[in-house]
């Protein structure tokens, strides 16, 4: 089973940028499609990115593309989320998590990291 810990979150303005990595202790990272999920206050949790097992194919929300970039280093058992020209509506909670190569699920969240952004 993979655990997840997310770090790097934080306060920052808007128009800067964060960087959100990711550590797995489970042997399976390796295999495991990755993603990135968020929740705001008061809303539901939401999609980010996603990158497959080799890094090969990525995925964005709409909300992110062309700011946020996901990618993974296998030898290191972590994800990464570099997010740039953050704005005040990217404020969140920000989840990691693998995909269930089976259920083909979601799953193993993290306990997540606050990402802030003031205007």
């Amino acid at each position: 089973q993979v655990q997840l810990v997310e770090s790097g979150g934080g306060l920052v303005q808007a128009g800067g940028s964060l960087r959100l990595s990711c550590a797995s202790s489970g042997r399976t990272f390796s295999s495991s499609a990755m993603g990135w999920f968020r929740q705001a206050p008061g809303k539901g949790r939401e999609f980010v990115a996603s990158i497959g097992w080799s890094g090969g194919s990525t995925y964005y929300a709409d909300s992110v593309k062309g700011r946020f970039s996901i990618s993974r280093d296998n030898a290191k058992k972590t994800l990464y989320l570099q997010m740039n020209s953050l704005k005040s509506e990217d404020t969140a909670v920000y989840y990691c998590a693998a995909k269930d190569v089976v259920a083909g699920t979601w799953g193993n969240w993290g306990q997540g990291t606050q990402v802030t952004v003031s205007s």
